[in-house]
């Protein structure tokens, strides 16, 4: 996966990335992504934090001709499970099992539930 995390997203990176997830499968330039977000903020802002976040390898551009057009390096998933390893491996080893808890503790119920399930799946013992 070419995205790697290094840190939580922006207020407006999360805003362009938003825009890119919803078009998966899809490369805009940035007049597509501004006119995704009703024209606010500017094309400029638009274009400076796209160029910010093809160096932070958050989204990929491709080159036709002299226009940039973007696509997220990786799925909503796929980053958010990438900032939540980092998030965790910025923790002491001590300290993991707290992180761990204190964040399960604070979830949904519906949430809760999902992850038991996933952790199901990826259980040995429930492969057999």
């Amino acid at each position: 996966m070419p995205f790697r995390s290094r840190a939580a997203f922006g207020a407006l990176e999360r805003t362009l990335l938003e825009v890119l997830w919803k078009r998966p499968g899809e490369q805009l330039s940035g007049r597509e992504i501004l006119g995704a977000l009703d024209g606010s903020p500017a094309y400029t802002t638009v274009m400076t934090v796209l160029d910010r976040m093809v160096e932070k390898e958050l989204v990929q551009r491709h080159r036709v001709g002299r226009i940039g057009h973007y696509a997220a390096a990786g799925s909503r998933g796929e980053m958010t499970a990438e900032l939540l390893r980092d998030t965790l491996g910025s923790v002491p080893a001590a300290d993991r099992a707290a992180a761990l808890i204190a964040f399960v503790g604070d979830v949904s119920h519906d949430d809760r539930a999902a992850l038991q399930g996933a952790l199901d799946r990826l259980s040995p013992s429930s492969a057999s």
